[in-house]
């Protein structure tokens, strides 16, 4: 039946009488609107009286066709009211434009109610573990009418910061009002019955979805309205529907609880940015966990990690290994090195506290429990399980937790990942010696920055050749260079737990001792705390005790340093008032590293009391390093506090003083870090453009890195304008920034940025530029990446080139340092394998930027490397030899190319300039030369045709020759361009014949990009959970047959110990004695080696040996000399 084409004659019928014609008018005009509406519009007065007439019968037809004149009349709001009036009659399974954006407008119009009804009230929200920070900050005024006023400082209050309404990111502040509006509108029907309607539609929505299996839709939504009930249901009808159908998948692919959860977690920990709802979401899930008869382990132990639950874990380890079975032993120690990985070492030491250990009882009183056995017992019970005893825990048993604490303490993972980096080193010596001839090992800056390439291209692969074929160059060293050095050992050995000792024993403070640098001395116990990194439970009473011992500044300097990196997140309150003893002296030097120690040792665990006296001491003390050491030292102590570190960024913003200001940006950086808090983005930009104070700028660009590392994506667009700046420190924080969120991804849209920024006319941001290139290109190859080789040129050029600034080249060598780290085996990696924040990563990360201000900070970078490998272990911890399939190229993740060595050519000589008389003059001599030689010569000659113009063929000849090298010259240069011409192509020949698919073996380099084209072939051994590189528990499904086991290489290296370090006599004997160092040192390790030479005082050293006076000589002048020889 054709449409009307126009409505008059049914719009007449409105105003009969009879309820049939007016129910027919609407039934005509419903079925032809979208012709009709624009004729329609002008009688909606007509249909409205209809609908509000409660004797009508077909109110909702009327409110439908209402909704859809609104709709075209572009009124969203109150077509979206009329709809939810139109009760059953608005069809949501009809596919249209009407229906598609009704149906978006009332899901948004829920979220917002919703939302707004289930959120937590603003006094509530503030984290209820934090206590009020009693501090003597500056005067801020938390009016509502100071808002506008703190709009024109530079230092806004964090919580009262606004925007004009046409920013995007402001968009969270404006949400609730039109949800209000919507539901209060036009029509005059009370909100409840409205709010009934909306929640009916979106019943009918939510069981649409889940009879069709799309469950992600209905979290998504449940996630953002904050509906925690809408979660549990949806989660349990997953969980009851997957039984039903006997495990058969639903269409969208998600056929199992399992994959929900996953999902459901993924998106808390990565998209829901308020803790406080991250932190319901978590407890929400893992009580369904907990009733699930086989729950996913894996999420309980992710939730277990982030809530700080130390009896959740220890609980479900217990449960697990009471099974005794291969299998869940598998799971119990891949949760365990899950834990270790993604916990504080306070909170894993509960967990190993909390563990059943075997106890011998004395036979005399075997009744009467000891007091570690009550203790044990009470920790037991409040980790929800019985006290142990030798009836419930069998000899097996003990055994297996022996191993879980082995792993929950770290010394399993940081055996293997030693392991890993030893036998896989591909370091590229030629690019370090490189680095070494081009920069001056006298210039102190040129030597740190080969001293920190060296650290990071070798960082945890224990090779320290460069030292001991390097000693003349190390003699070089002094004072801090000389403290860096030391330093570098322990980047270098980071991980040799067994060993390090040994290592560092020359350099090591010892009581009684005469002699030897204190500047080694210092960056030994630096060193020390490096190899301890984030592991500290065997190291920390040493370096407390040669801390506390200490006199010498530069030694409680680097003991300081030390202790916060070994003992970090432990919040010892021992170590803390040993490091607020020596801060109280008031020295400058000892300030900066003690401070930030302080920040730490308490990392993330929001110490008030801490606050307050580094609040107070920042605000009494001269010296801006102490200042400094503290503002950052306060930020790691509100590390992942996200509101709860609130109230001290207002306090830190609002002050006066620059450094403190800088220092609560370092605060939101890494209270919100990870996060991607629109919030924290907001203000951070904000200041980038406002603040006073560069320094202040600078760190304000570079946090948003912090903030945005899991969306690095979203960092070049946002940075882009900020690159261009006028002022150099926001230049160069635009680079870092981008460094810093897109590290190890090879993203081009950042690098398209910092290309243009190696040419900045200042030389910082050129040094920023290169070590942000050389962050993101990290482990790229140019089957990933084709401009990596570009960059890599550029940075071996830079550091060559003669011309370039000493800051530049500074860069360049770190960069080199940086691409390679790890022996080419580690990335930057601020978030773990699982995806939780990698707290040591992200600390390293912050402290490193600091180097702006002391370069031996550098060193911290090392905490931010992480191994890329698939380590496969077997039930007994063993390493089983197994293959791995990777279903691509072999070339697309290969090593990077190791640099050709070019042979010492001689230097081409250059044809000397002859002039025409000259040319002349030797064809004269020559032509008389040969007939004097016919005249003297005995014997007759024979006859010849003379030869005419001799001169001129000779000439001709030489013409000639000159053609020919031309032509060679230009033949060579010819071949050498065919010659990249055809290496490019026989490269890409190479890849097209190139196999797709490739076997690899265990312990090998798997990157992350690389992961997702893994699989386990079919065989003896099988994962336990979908690999995500590092450790992976294998389970043997032939445990009978032999194992066939990797043998472990570093086991084999035996580490020498150095010599003593020598007395001031030796030193004062031989002060030059290198050269017959390095032939005593042979085949000896580079720590071994370099002892000598860097425990040796420096000659400018207050109170070190003084240099041999020169033996007399004789002075002769010019003219007694002349007499001299006259006389001879």
């Amino acid at each position: 039946m054709p449409g009307l084409t126009s409505a008059s004659g049914v719009l007449g019928f409105l105003s009969d009488e009879e309820p049939e014609l007016k129910v027919f008018a609407l039934q005509t005009l419903n079925d032809d609107i979208d012709t009709l509406w624009t004729e329609v519009a002008d009688s909606v007065g007509q249909i409205e009286t209809l609908y509000e007439d409660e004797s009508f019968p077909e109110r909702q037809l009327a409110a439908l066709v209402l909704a859809k004149v609104y709709y075209h009349l572009q009124e969203y709001n109150e077509s979206m009211a009329f709809a939810l009036e139109a009760g059953d009659l608005f069809k949501l399974d009809k596919e249209g434009e009407f229906e598609e954006t009704i149906i978006s407008k009332c899901i948004d119009t829920y979220i917002n109610v919703s939302a707004a009804r289930n959120a937590t009230p603003q006094e509530k929200s503030r984290d209820v573990s934090l206590p009020t920070l009693a501090t003597t900050f500056g005067n801020f005024s938390n009016d509502p009418d100071s808002t506008s006023a703190g709009l024109t400082s530079p230092t806004t209050p964090f919580s009262q910061s606004a925007l004009p309404s046409k920013s995007l990111l402001s968009r969270q502040n404006t949400l609730e009002a039109p949800a209000q509006e919507i539901l209060s509108g036009s029509a005059s029907v009370p909100d409840r019955l409205k709010h009934k309607a909306l929640e009916k539609v979106i019943e009918r929505l939510f069981e649409a979805c889940l009879r069709e299996g799309r469950y992600r839709q209905v979290v998504g939504i449940a996630v953002e309205a904050r509906n925690l009930e809408v979660l549990r249901r949806v989660i349990k009808r997953a969980s009851d529907d997957e039984k039903n159908s006997s495990g058969k998948q639903v269409d969208s692919g998600i056929g199992s609880t399992d994959e929900l959860m996953e999902y459901v977690l993924d998106i808390c920990m990565s998209i829901v940015q308020e803790r406080g709802l991250r932190t319901e979401i978590l407890k929400l899930i893992l009580d369904l966990l907990s009733d699930i008869p086989a729950p996913d382990y894996f999420s309980i132990a992710k939730c277990a990690v982030y809530l700080n639950q130390d009896e959740e874990a220890s609980a479900m380890l217990k449960k697990l290994v009471s099974d005794e079975n291969q299998n869940s032993t598998a799971i119990a120690y891949q949760i365990a090195f899950d834990l270790y990985d993604n916990g504080t070492q306070e909170f894993l030491a509960k967990v190993i506290k909390s563990l059943p250990a075997k106890v011998e009882v004395t036979p005399e009183d075997p009744e009467n429990p000891t007091e570690s056995d009550q203790l044990l017992g009470e920790l037991n019970d409040r980790a929800g399980a019985p006290a142990p005893s030798s009836e419930d825990v069998s000899e097996k048993g003990f055994e297996v937790f022996g191993k879980i604490r082995k792993i929950l303490d770290g010394s399993e993972t940081i055996r293997l990942n030693l392991e890993f980096l030893y036998r896989n080193n591909h370091t590229d010596l030629s690019i370090l010696n490189k680095v070494k001839d081009s920069l001056e090992g006298r210039n102190s800056i040129f030597h740190t920055a080969v001293t920190f390439c060296n650290a990071f291209m070798n960082q945890g692969t224990t090779n320290d050749k460069f030292f001991r074929d390097n000693l003349e160059w190390l003699g070089k060293a002094v004072n801090w260079s000389k403290f860096s050095a030391t330093a570098a050992l322990g980047v270098i050995h980071r991980g040799n737990l067994t060993q390090s000792r040994k290592l560092l024993e020359p350099y090591l403070p010892r009581r009684g001792s005469i002699g030897g640098s204190i500047f080694s001395q210092g960056g030994a116990l630096y060193a020390y705390g490096l190899i301890y990194a984030n592991h500290g439970a065997d190291a920390l009473d040493y370096l407390k005790e040669q801390f506390n011992e200490a006199q010498e500044e530069v030694i409680q300097h680097g003991g300081a340093l030390g202790l916060g990196i070994a003992g970090m997140a432990t919040g010892n309150q021992e170590i803390y008032d040993s490091l607020r003893t020596v801060l109280y002296t008031d020295s400058a030097l000892n300030g900066e590293a003690v401070g930030l120690a302080m920040g730490l040792i308490n990392l993330g665990t929001g110490n008030i009391a801490a606050l307050e006296d580094m609040i107070t001491y920042a605000h009494e003390t001269q010296h801006e390093k102490s200042v400094r050491g503290l503002a950052v030292g306060m930020a790691l102590i509100m590390y992942a506090r996200q509101e709860g570190a609130d109230e001290l960024i207002e306090g830190l913003l609002n002050d006066p003083d620059p450094t403190l200001r800088y220092g609560g940006i370092m605060t939101v950086a890494l209270a919100y870090c990870g996060t991607g808090s629109n919030k924290a983005v907001r203000k951070l930009l904000h200041v980038a453009v406002s603040d006073v104070n560069d320094d202040v700028r600078r760190i304000a660009v570079m946090s948003l890195g912090f903030i945005l590392f899991r969306k690095p994506g979203s960092v070049p667009r946002m940075v882009e304008l900020l690159s261009e700046s006028y002022n150099p420190h926001v230049r160069y924080g635009a680079a870092m920034a981008l460094g810093i969120s897109c590290a190890g991804t090879g993203l081009d849209e950042a690098i398209d940025l910092l290309e243009p920024m190696i040419k900045d006319p200042t030389d910082f941001v050129r040094q920023g530029a290169l070590i942000s290139l050389a962050m993101i290109m990290v482990q790229q190859n140019e089957a990933m990446n084709p401009k990596v080789e570009s960059i890599r040129k550029t940075l071996k050029k830079i550091v060559g080139d003669r011309h370039e600034d000493a800051m530049t080249k500074f860069g360049s060598a770190l960069a080199l340092g940086i691409i390679d780290a790890g022996g080419r085996n580690c990335t930057i990696g601020l978030q773990t394998q699982t995806g939780n924040l990698n707290m040591a990563g992200i600390v390293g990360m912050a402290v490193f930027i600091q180097y702006w201000y002391w370069f031996p900070f550098t060193h911290f970078l090392s905490l931010s490397f992480i191994p890329t490998s698939m380590i496969g272990l077997n039930h007994d911890l063993e390493i089983p030899s197994f293959k791995i399939h990777s279903a691509t190229r072999p070339s697309l993740f290969d090593y990077p190319p190791e640099q050709e060595v070019k042979t010492d050519e001689a230097p081409t000589l250059i044809a000397t300039a002859v002039l025409s008389t000259t040319a002349q003059a030797k064809r004269r001599a020559q032509k008389k030369e040969r007939a004097q030689r016919r005249e003297s010569m005995d014997i007759d000659q024979t006859p010849t045709t003379p030869k005419v113009n001799a001169p001129s063929e000779k000439m001709d000849v030489d013409e000639e020759a000159k053609d020919k090298e031309d032509k060679s010259e230009e033949k060579k240069e010819g071949t050498d361009a065919e010659k990249e011409i055809s290496a490019t192509e026989s490269a890409k020949k190479k890849l097209e014949k190139e196999k797709v698919g490739y076997e690899i073996e265990n312990m090998s380099r798997v990157l992350p990009a690389q992961l997702k084209y893994v699989s386990f072939p079919t065989g003896r051994y099988k994962p336990v959970k979908k690999p995500t590189g590092g450790v992976i528990l294998m389970i043997d499904t032939q445990p009978e047959e032999e194992k066939v086991l990797i043998e472990e290489k570093l086991k084999k290296v035996v580490t020498e110990k150095a010599a003593k370090p020598p007395t001031l006599e030796d030193m004062r004997n031989e002060t030059f004695g290198l050269a017959r160092q390095a032939d005593a040192a042979g085949e000896a390790s580079g720590a071994a080696a370099a002892a000598a030479v860097l425990t040796a005082v420096d000659e400018d050293e207050e109170g070190g040996a003084e240099a041999e006076c020169p033996r007399d000589f004789e002075y002769f002048t010019d003219v007694e000399e002349d007499d001299a020889m006259d006389e001879d």
